[in-house]
């Protein structure tokens, strides 16, 4: 998959994961499946919407992991 996306949950991240680092690895998926660096201007809305959807469901999904060994639940 995409290698420049990073886990964001720990052990990987000592933090919990920011709204930038989660926006970040939205926009390298929806870069990667997308095959687009940077969408024509036909195609931004429907490219920033993919983004804006990814990056929700990352941060519903951090926030919802249970990781053991690590104090606490891991929020988005």
């Amino acid at each position: 998959m995409c290698r420049s996306i990073k886990t964001l949950r720990p052990p990987a991240l000592p933090e919990e994961a920011t709204e930038d680092e989660i926006r970040a690895a939205a926009l390298q998926y929806v870069r990667k499946v997308s095959g687009f660096r940077a969408p024509a201007a036909h195609n931004r809305e429907v490219f920033d919407r993919a983004v804006d959807a990814i990056a929700e469901a990352t941060g519903e999904l951090l926030a919802g992991l249970e990781v053991r060994g690590v104090a606490g639940r891991q929020a988005g």
